[in-house]
């Protein structure tokens, strides 16, 4: 049978999971849920690579409520299915997936990481869940407190393997395989299959039914693409600019900074444009308002970083912009992967400063095309961006980063987790782990943060 005409109640789900789909507003299973639902009912070990907005969260937690709703249900502490993430945004909207498709099962459900206090995850968890989500760091935490058991562990995923990998959590994963239960099921869902990920996947699954639906690092059809030149000290008031013009009431925008972050949000409050930021200095608390309130329309721009944007899943979302190019070519993927999700047509705008030229450059090599440009006169750059000449020759995947031994003294200031660090503050250790600084006075804004002066219109 043609996978492109399925339908969900073709893919042996039962009709209490069928209600709860067709209760959120889905019909037809994307390529990724056509692929993977079938394959882990059978009970076999998957690997599977899909971008970013394909629906590959439904495309395991489906099956995986199918496959649990047959058994008995979980004992005090015990857990059925574990679901490992990378972030809290990310353990979050899984959790949320979970318990929307689980609505109409006889199934518990728990979500757990750092940032927040322990004690109420320890409580919620001596009545045992059939699915946990949660974040590495937590979750050895909960386990080493004796809060949680797996002894009847039937299935385990690792979400967004990837970006665990490039968080540093190795060792963790692996002390996290240690502990549990040699026979299971074991699906790994990752962005790309680089030779990272195929290393991991050797000493976790076992003759794994593969499935890719997308060529490697590739963006969305649907997504269209474009790059303003600018002086970086211009940024902030293109930015404003864009926002006014195009009257864009919902935008998500990258920084590859926190501190740079929370400077756009007061420049654009400034400029009177609701905005807020969510990064890994802010609190759990003030990253989920910042989300509701972005999602119900409160606040028109969301200023994240790359780490803490992991999760972030809004139907529709029109519009990404990258404030500063990331480091890391294949960020950019995932990152216009927040617009233009499920066949939706959406926009990414990139400013790109003369002294982004190398990121530029590896970005387009990467995608395989050059990127439009676009100039704005009132903007047109002093500093000339260099013009882009596509280098064909193959993409080498940048390697993760490499977890420092116990007791390395680090050079980037962050610390080895431990109390009051890591996971245990702030949920993701790849922000928001750092030292502690002495408190400074903030210098007045000055260069580009000035409160931009409106454009004199005249007839």
């Amino acid at each position: 049978m043609s996978t492109d005409t399925l339908n969900f109640d073709q893919l042996g789900l039962s009709p209490a999971i069928l209600d709860a789909v067709k209760e959120q507003g889905y019909d037809t299973p994307s390529p990724i849920q056509q692929q993977a639902i079938p394959a882990v009912l059978t009970g076999k070990d998957v690997m599977a690579a899909a971008q970013t907005g394909t629906g590959k969260t439904a495309g395991f937690t489906l099956p995986i409520l199918e496959l649990l709703s047959q058994g008995q249900r979980a004992n005090n502490n015990q857990v059925r299915a574990l679901i490992v993430t990378p972030t809290r945004e990310l353990a979050a909207q899984v959790a949320d997936n979970v318990e929307k498709y689980s609505a109409n099962l006889k199934l518990s459900s728990s979500v757990v990481f750092g940032g927040v206090k322990i004690n109420p995850q320890m409580m919620r968890l001596r009545r045992g869940a059939d699915v946990l989500v949660a974040t590495p760091g937590r979750l050895l935490d909960l386990y080493g407190q004796g809060a949680i058991k797996f002894d009847t562990l039937e299935v385990l995923v690792l979400d967004e393997a990837d970006r665990m990998l490039d968080m540093g959590f190795i060792h963790d994963i692996k002390k996290i395989l240690k502990i549990l239960p040699a026979k299971r099921q074991n699906l790994l869902f990752s962005a790309t299959f680089s030779d990272d990920i195929k290393a991991l996947a050797k000493g976790l699954v076992n003759n794994p039914v593969e499935i890719s639906v997308t060529p490697p690092n590739s963006t969305a059809k649907t997504v269209k693409q474009k790059i303003y030149p600018v002086d970086k000290k211009q940024k902030p008031a293109l930015l404003v600019r864009l926002i006014e013009d195009n009257n864009w009431q919902q935008a998500l925008v990258f920084s590859k900074t926190k501190h740079g972050a929370n400077r756009l949000v007061r420049y654009l409050e400034e400029n009177n444009i609701t905005a807020a930021a969510i990064h890994g200095n802010k609190s759990q608390g003030a990253r989920t308002r910042a989300l509701a309130d972005f999602k119900s329309g409160e606040i028109r721009i969301l200023v994240a970083t790359d780490i803490a944007a992991r999760g972030i899943d809004i139907d529709q979302l029109p519009q990404v912009v990258n404030f500063d190019l990331p480091k890391v070519a294949e960020d950019y993927v995932h990152r216009i992967g927040r617009t233009g999700r499920a066949g939706a047509s959406g926009n990414a705008v990139s400013l790109v400063s003369h002294d982004e030229a190398k990121e530029l450059f590896s970005i387009e090599r990467l995608i395989g095309k050059i990127i439009e440009r676009e100039y704005l006169v009132e903007f047109d750059p002093v500093n000339r961006l260099p013009e882009s000449v596509l280098d064909t020759r193959p993409f080498k995947l940048k390697k993760p980063k490499k977890p420092k031994k116990p007791g390395q003294k680090s050079h980037s200031g962050t610390a080895p987790r431990g109390k009051g660090q890591g996971e245990h503050k702030d949920g993701n250790r790849g922000e928001g782990s750092q030292k502690k600084h002495r408190a400074h006075k903030p210098s007045k804004p000055s260069g580009p943060w000035k409160k931009r002066k409106p454009a004199n219109k005249s007839s």
